[in-house]
């Protein structure tokens, strides 16, 4: 989520670009800020967080330095140079007892006010309201039977998690590979348990399902968001989202699962990524399993803020360290939409699957980027802000799209949302499958990219499409 930071100075220095900063908060606010500071060149470098949770030792790769009784020493310890207060729901007392500790330690102070998340919030930005999808088919869908979320604690497994509690389901198994925010996840009710599964190892998966024999499988784990960095990795995001995806679904099947729903992305219509070709792969995988006693369905989920690829998101640490604004391109696009909404999607997509079938949300035609940041810029009455375009990045697509030319659009019962079913078997893709997974053990990267294109005709990277 895009959130606005304002400089309060304690000195008459300016920061220098790379300033060591360290972000107080690592709550959601924190956690993006941290995002955006990471897409954002040169200015500010996160180095830390600080927090007064005693059971975080790392968030997001960045460690909590200590607590918020101890700003001077913790900051001087690691040189930093910035302090960044990301704790909006804090009281202001609690906010001005912390810059001035802050400032008494000599650092730049800088912070996000109260009240920017909701200011910044994209659907009411792109003038709509926040689309109620999943309905009373879905509590009763839900009530009584045992379900399985893995990837929990992401942005929208972590809804996922949330609304489950709510529909009474027998047993929640909430599976993630992140003890920490694992811990945190389950804290907040006594309904779901944990299960810590690293879905890229098989025994451990099959463990988890001849232990729990769920009856709903929700499958949200693996990388579905920010295409850019996989661009380079492109054998971890096959071993995530492809081999993690077969582990599971042949779990399902031994035992005998009742319905299976991938969350998959907009960007595995005709991908121009390896995210985008690794999700798409993942379908593939459902699809082949299709027609047996599990029911199989994807869901392909649009741009939501807070979980690194919405197009605001970036917006916070550009604010934060003074800088121009960065837009891709004036005409990108983006299937804006709420982790609310898609994890509703996914409710609903339980609920009607009946044949390897993948959905999408309407949420109406896609967002212009550039008209996003115009509001956002106008609604927090930002001055004399400077917008850039950087051009598109490798495997960020120029339009948001969520089905492929070749694949049929039609309505479902559910009059917000649009499905495709499989118009090819996809039998005859199982030894170059075999070939990839063998070729992303072996971080044997060129061989996976040649492997995805000759599985995937579609697949076209980002400069070759006409």
């Amino acid at each position: 989520m895009g959130l606005t930071l304002r400089k309060r100075r304690c000195d008459g220095d300016e920061s220098r670009s790379g300033a060591r900063t360290v972000i107080i908060g690592a709550g959601d606010a924190g956690r993006s800020v941290a995002r955006a500071l990471r897409l954002t060149e040169g200015a500010l470098t996160p180095v830390g967080f600080i927090d007064d949770a005693p059971s975080r030792e790392t968030v997001l790769g960045l460690p909590v330095l200590g607590g918020t009784t101890d700003i001077a020493g913790v900051t001087w310890s690691i040189r930093a140079q910035v302090v960044i207060v990301a704790i909006p729901s804090l009281p202001p007392a609690g906010v001005a007892r912390l810059i001035e500790r802050a400032c008494a330690a000599g650092l730049d102070v800088r912070y996000v006010p109260p009240g920017a998340a909701a200011a910044t919030e994209p659907l009411r930005l792109l003038g709509r309201d926040e689309l109620i999808v999943a309905g009373t088919r879905a509590r009763r869908f839900v009530s009584g039977r045992r379900v399985l979320v893995t990837g929990a604690c992401g942005t929208v497994g972590a809804r996922l998690c949330r609304r489950l509690r709510t529909l009474r389901p027998a047993t929640l198994i909430q599976l993630d590979n992140d003890e920490d925010a694992l811990a945190r996840l389950t804290a907040e009710s006594t309904t779901g348990r944990a299960a810590l599964v690293d879905i890229r190892e098989r025994p451990q998966v099959e463990e988890l399902f001849e232990r729990t024999r769920p009856e709903l499988v929700l499958h949200a784990a693996g990388f579905n968001h920010d295409a850019r960095p996989l661009e380079r990795q492109p054998c971890a995001a096959v071993r995530t989202n492809v081999l993690g995806t077969r582990n599971l679904v042949r779990a399902a099947v031994r035992q005998d699962v009742e319905r299976f729903v991938l969350v998959s992305t907009d960007q595995a219509a005709e991908p121009v990524s390896v995210l985008g070709a690794t999700r798409r792969l993942a379908e593939l995988v459902l699809q082949a399993e299709a027609g047996g006693p599990t029911c199989f369905a994807a869901v392909r989920v649009g741009s939501v803020p807070g979980a690194g690829d919405s197009p605001l998101d970036a917006i916070a640490g550009q604010l934060a360290a003074g800088r121009p604004i960065t837009v891709a391109h004036p005409d990108a696009t983006r299937h804006l939409m709420s982790a609310r909404e898609a994890a509703e999607l996914v409710l609903e997509a339980t609920v009607m699957a009946e044949d390897a079938e993948t959905f999408a949300l309407d949420t109406g035609p896609p967002a212009s980027v550039l008209e996003a940041v115009g509001a956002l810029i106008d609604g927090l009455r930002v001055p004399d802000a400077t917008i850039r375009f950087t051009g598109l990045a490798p495997g960020e697509r120029l339009r948001a799209r969520s089905f492929a030319d070749s694949e049929e659009r039609v309505r479902t019962a559910h009059p917000l949302i649009y499905a495709t079913r499989a118009t090819a078997p996809a039998h005859g893709r199982n030894e170059p499958l075999v070939a990839l997974l063998d070729a992303a053990a072996r971080d044997a990267d060129d061989e996976v990219r040649a492997l995805m294109r000759r599985i995937l005709p579609e697949y076209r990277p980002r400069g070759e499409r006409p």
